[in-house]
Order: C-alpha cells, then structure tokens, then sequence
C-alpha cells in the first residue's frame, strides 16, 4: 500500500509537471498571435488612414510616429522590416536604423514566402530563457505585400512556475497526509495479522512427534489465516498416525536390533573358546609338570566366555542390550595380557606399563573389547602378507589408561572412517558389523573415548582410553 503510494505520489507530479509546461507553450503561443492579429488590425486602420501612398519605400515614414504608439498601447516590441528582409522602423528605444541593422536570415524569408499563410514564428532559448519571434507580411488594401512585420517575444514562465511550486508543495502535503494514513492502517493490518501468524507460529515451534500436539481454535481470524489454521490442525493429526505407527517400528526394530545383538555377542565369545581349545590340542602334553596349571588356565578362560554367552541370554530375556555390568577393581595389565592367551598368533606383542594401572569395570567387558580389537587387527592383515605384526600397548595418560591395538594391515579407507563405529556397518564378507559399535557403547558407559588412526596399506591403531580408580606404584 505504502508503496502504490509513493509510485502514485511520482506519477501524478510528472504528470502535472508535463501538464504545467504544456499549458504555458500554449498560452504564449496564443498570446503571441492575439498580440499580432490586434496589432496587424491596427495597423490596417493606420494604412487605410494615412496621407502617404501606400509603397514599401514609405513605410518608414508612415510609421515614424505611429510604431512607438503602437508598441505602448500593446506592450511589444514591434520591429518593421522590407520584403527583402532589411529593417526600416523599429520601435526599440534609442535604436538608430542604418546599413549595419541586422536583416531576416534567409531562410525565415524562404520559410515564410512558401507557407500558405505567409508567417512564420522562430522559436530559440538564449540564456536559459526561451524567445519567440513572429514574421508575417504587411500588406496594403488591395492585399499587396509592402513590408514584414515582426514581434519580438519573451516568455515569462514566472506565473506558471510559481503555480506549478505552489501545486507540487500542495501535492506533497496531501501525499505526506496520506502516506502517515497508510503506516497507521499498515501497522494496526500487520498487527492484527501477525498476532495469528504469532500464535500459529508458537503451536509449529512447540509441535514435537515425541508429545501430543495442541490444535489451534482461532473464530475472529481471516480467511487466508483459517485456511492455514485448518492446514495445521490437519497436519497435527496425520503427525499423530505417523508418531503411533513410527512407534511400533521402532519397537520392532528394537527387536531386530537386539536379536542381531544377541546374535554377535554369542558368537564373538565362540572365537576364543575354539582358539583356546585348539592351543590346548597343539600344546597338550601329559608329561609336562605345570599341566595342571595350564590346565586351570585354559578351564578359566573357557569358564569366562561361557559366562559371558549366559550373561547375553539372560540380558535378552530381560530385553537389555547388554549384560549386566558387575563392576569390579582390575589390573589393566593382567585382565589385557589374560585376553591375548587365547589367540595363538605369534606376531602379536605385548607391551606392559612399569607399574600397575587399576581402574573399576566389568571383567568380561574389557576382555571383549581387546579380543574384538585383536580380532579386527588380524583380519585387517591379508594372508598372504609376509610380515605381519599387531602390537598391545598399555600406559597411564594422566587420570587414564591408554589401551592401543596397532596391526600393520590394509588400514581404513577414507570413504569408511567416518562408518567405521555405525551398528552393522562392515567392510567383511561376514558378520553383522555390530562388533566395533558394541565395544564403542561399552566404553562410553565407563565414560572412557575410543579413537582411531589409520594410513591406508600401513595400517592402523586404536586407541581406548578408560578412567583410572587407583594408581599403585611397584
């Protein structure tokens, strides 16, 4: 509206300047030939009366006297020239008629012989003002030219200036009076408008697909504004459908996910206990004396996974993701270096910190996060690699315990670094994936971090960092 306005505002002042400039070449254009028709009638009277015979050589003298009455009684100036375009009398004062007197410029006398009504008004702006001259023959009574009769004429624009100021000021003020009617009626419009638009506003922000939404109940709206309150409180029932049926997805999926969690977390500890059984195959010997204690050792460890297997099902029939954490305070070191005995790969190395680094978590919870690194590790080797070689670093960093697997295997390509801990997300032809993003939960529900660091056909080391309970110097 504001702005209809102003354009409204421009255009009606271009248009009124046009009118005004218009209107003012038209009045000096008609004053001029009202001055020359009276003036042209006056000096018919003066042929018609005068003593002298009417020839072009006795026009100087018939108007010796007569020109400056003429030019007082019309307010001209009136100038009297001979056919042949040289001036005779003039009625400018103080002016001297000789041989240097400039004469009509040729081609007005062309212009005016060839027209019909044997005049012709040059138009010309000297100075910024604007000079209108008119040229038309005398003639005598019996209609035979004697002379050119010519009307010098400035037009004074003042008059029209002044009106034209006088109308633009009114035009402005009318304008500026309008231009306040449209802010107010603006802003009590806007005002009105935003204040639905506000609360429409408010219920979308406030709409969630977790919580039951409010609809919107609005009588003294517009139409446009109904329409999009309708539009709202539909979409707040189809938000609804799809919240119940997203909800049973995702119990479903929760199933799924948990059965595929199941499933990885029964099989992992499967590994270790083949890997176990087959050393004992290979090293088993009857005559050996510590035996029985190797025996201990490999019964232990069986003894953990299978605890580990019957703690997963017991979490399944509860619906847990993950067993029940028996938190308990460990020897880093022993627990990591416990976890290796079941792998028989000789080209993994072990390295101990100097001192003791205990800290409070699940047992079978930090054996599965070294024997799922391990494993990774060997698989990310290609069998036919020469040399291969996976190294277990353990050290204090500062209130943690560092814990780095490094293998020198294929490494992670850059397409999959940022995959590598999604929940079944894995570059193997078998397996779920779930083993990497396991451990990553795990670890974060000790408030500890698990990172990464790979160059690709050079490997790559992980990196777990736990809190530490208790420092215990040797």
């Amino acid at each position: 509206m504001i702005v209809l306005t102003l354009i409204a505002s421009v255009l009606m002042a271009s248009i009124s300047i046009f009118q005004f400039k218009r209107e003012a070449k038209d009045y000096h254009r008609e004053r001029l030939e009202r001055k020359e028709n009276a003036i042209k009638e006056h000096i018919n009277y003066i042929l018609a009366n005068t003593t002298y015979p009417l020839t072009e050589e006795n026009l100087a003298l018939i108007f010796k006297d007569k020109i400056h009455e003429l030019s007082n009684i019309h307010a001209l100036q009136i100038n009297i020239y001979s056919l042949d375009g040289k001036l005779l009398k003039s009625s400018k004062g103080a002016f001297s008629v000789d041989q240097a007197s400039p004469p009509i410029p040729d081609y007005i006398l062309r212009i005016m012989r060839a027209s019909l009504e044997k005049r012709y008004v040059d138009v010309r702006t000297i100075e910024g003002k604007k000079y209108r001259s008119s040229y038309s023959q005398i003639k005598d009574l019996k209609f035979k030219p004697l002379g050119i009769l010519n009307l010098p004429y400035i037009e004074d624009d003042g008059f029209y200036d002044r009106e034209l100021k006088n109308f633009l000021i009114r035009l402005s003020q009318v304008y500026s009076f309008m231009l306040l009617i449209a802010f107010a009626l603006a802003y009590f419009l806007s005002s009105f408008i935003t204040k639905s638009l506000k609360r429409i506003s408010d219920k979308i922000t406030e709409t969630n697909l977790n919580q039951k939404n409010e609809k919107i109940d609005l009588d003294d709206s517009s139409r446009e504004i109904s329409l999009l309150i309708n539009a709202y409180n539909t979409l707040v029932d189809k938000l609804e459908d799809s919240a119940a049926k997203l909800a049973q997805s995702e119990r479903e999926q929760a199933w799924r996910e948990m059965a595929k969690q199941v499933a990885h977390e029964i099989k992992n500890p499967l590994t270790p206990m083949r890997l176990t059984v087959q050393s004992f195959q290979r090293r088993f010997d009857p005559n050996d004396p510590d035996i029985r204690q190797k025996m201990d050792d490999y019964s232990k460890t069986l003894i953990q996974q299978i605890d580990i297997m019957s703690s997963v099902a017991s979490a399944f029939s509860n619906f847990a993701s993950m067993p029940a954490q028996q938190n308990e305070t460990l020897n880093v070191g022993k627990v990591v270096e416990l976890a290796l005995d079941i792998f028989n790969e000789d080209y993994i190395e072990l390295q101990l910190p100097d001192e003791k680094i205990i800290t409070r978590m699940d047992r079978t919870q930090l054996i599965r996060i070294i024997t799922n690194l391990v494993k990774n590790s060997i698989q990310a080797i290609p069998e036919e690699q020469v040399e291969k070689k996976i190294q277990v670093r353990i050290r204090r960093a500062g209130n943690e315990v560092e814990i780095s697997v490094s293998d020198n295997g294929t490494g992670i390509p850059p397409e999959n670094s940022d995959r590598i801990f999604e929940p079944k997300f894995t570059t193997k032809t078998s397996g779920m994936g779930l083993g990497l993003g396991i451990i990553k939960n795990i670890i974060e529900n000790y408030s500890g971090t698990i990172t990464f660091e790979t160059q690709l056909g050079h490997g790559s080391t992980f990196y777990v960092r736990l809190p530490i309970t208790k420092l215990v110097k040797l």
